[in-house]
């Protein structure tokens, strides 16, 4: 699914979207998030980026401890 030479992102859930805006539940479920403590990779680019600025509240980027 990601090539291994593109650079990626962790996206974890931190917060329930119940109480939340529509929009910004729509950019959780489009970043493929389903509950709390999910974690999913996604390409590093400026698209997502963006997805996850609009939601900081909701999410939080893993910063990976090998690099």
């Amino acid at each position: 699914m990601v090539d291994e030479t593109t650079k990626t992102i962790k996206i974890r859930q931190v917060r329930s979207p119940i109480g939340t805006k529509r929009k910004h539940r729509e950019v959780l479920q489009s970043l493929g998030l389903r509950r709390i403590r999910h974690v999913v990779e996604r390409p590093d680019t400026p698209a997502v980026r963006g997805m996850v600025n609009k939601i900081p509240y909701l999410v939080e980027i893993i910063e990976d401890q090998d690099s």
